[in-house]
Formats: structure tokens, sequence, C-alpha cells
């Protein structure tokens, strides 16, 4: 998928097919020349514990879509997100049985959502942050979760739930980043690209457009 290029800027790739990544991208004024997805394995290791797990998968997105590009330079950034209860990985449920067993582990609890991200410069550096967040939901009914099954916005999302959806109705509290849970923390995303000599307020005067 190719985006609008601007010449001024050095290239950035994004590694993920997710379109929330690449909204939060742009609400902060930054929009990636092409977004480019990557298949891999997330199933963690024996042992691996869910930050290890975020930001092995974040390093590996970049590592393969960096294989992939040809030689053709410039940024690319890859992040990946975890949804833990202690040290139990939960799935991004593609089933609703997945879906309805997370909602109900999470209720009235605790959990915490790791979130990695990974930037691979021009000059061939990977460079990367792991951003924590807890959230806590409040206890579920039966009905609530019925209902927010029917609505199906569960779908391939860590943990069985959005936050920027339906689901913020759930959620009591958050420490944190917001945006992590999302999928892309933006202060920590802003300030590895600056630290890294992408100009990061460079798109801000075409904002208002």
């Amino acid at each position: 998928m190719d985006l609008t290029a601007n010449e001024a800027r050095p290239r950035l790739i994004l590694a993920s097919a997710s379109p929330r990544r690449l909204a939060l991208l742009e609400q902060i004024g930054i929009r990636p020349d092409e977004v480019r997805a990557t298949d891999l394995d997330e199933a963690p290791r024996k042992g691996e514990l869910p930050p290890g797990l975020a930001s092995r998968l974040a390093r590996e997105k970049c590592e393969a879509a960096r294989a992939a590009e040809g030689g053709e330079g410039g940024f690319l950034l890859a992040a990946d997100t975890v949804v833990a209860v202690g040290r139990r990985v939960l799935p991004k449920a593609e089933e609703e049985g997945e879906a309805r067993r997370c909602l109900e582990l999470m209720s009235g609890r605790a959990h915490r959502v790791y979130t990695a991200i990974a930037l691979s410069c021009p000059a061939g550096r990977l460079r990367q942050r792991l951003v924590e967040t807890r959230v806590k939901m409040k206890r579920l009914s039966d009905p609530e979760i019925a209902a927010y099954l029917a609505s199906g916005e569960w779908r391939g999302k860590a943990g069985g739930y959005a936050i920027q959806g339906l689901a913020a109705a759930f959620v009591l509290s958050l420490v944190g980043s917001y945006g992590a849970v999302v999928g892309l923390p933006l202060y920590e995303t802003a300030a590895l690209l600056e630290g890294a000599g992408y100009p990061v307020r460079a798109g801000w005067g075409d904002s208002a457009a």
C-alpha cells in the first residue's frame, strides 16, 4: 500500500496493516509513505513473559519488513501489543468463545497492556521502546458481555476488546498510555522517531488543511 510521499522528508514505512496504528500516527501529523504488513507466528515461546513477547514481535516485524524492502533505505516502524492477566497472554480473539473467556477473565480486575515499538533507521540501527499500561475493568454482567460479543467489535483485537470503541464503557481506570492500548503509544513513538532524526513536526503545518 503506497501513500502520498513527501520529498522533503525521509521515507517512512509502517510495518503494520492495523488501521488503528495508521490513524494514530496521522493524529500527530505523521503520514507514512507506505504500509507494509508482515506475517509472523505470534505465539509466545516456552517461558516467554508478556513484555518480552511484545518486544520480540515488534523487533521481528521490523526486521521482516526491512528484509523485504529491497535496500530502499529510510525509516521503518513496527509495533506489537500484548494483553496479559498476570503472566497469561490473552489471544487476539477470532472466535466468540475466545473473546468471552477474555472478558470474563478481565471482569472486575486489572490487566496489563504491553505495547512495544521498534524503529529501523537508515543506517541500520534498531531502536526499541516498551510501554506498559494498567487497565481496570468493571465487573461485567452476563448481559453486558453478550451485548459486546454481539457487536463483533472484539474480533481480531488483543484481549478481545477495543478500548477506543464500545468497551470504553467497561473501563474504570487506566494508568499509562491510552494510545498504547489502542495500538501505538504516541509520546514514545514521536520521541523515538525524533531521536533518530525523523522530522516529526514537519507535517504539522498541513494538519489544518
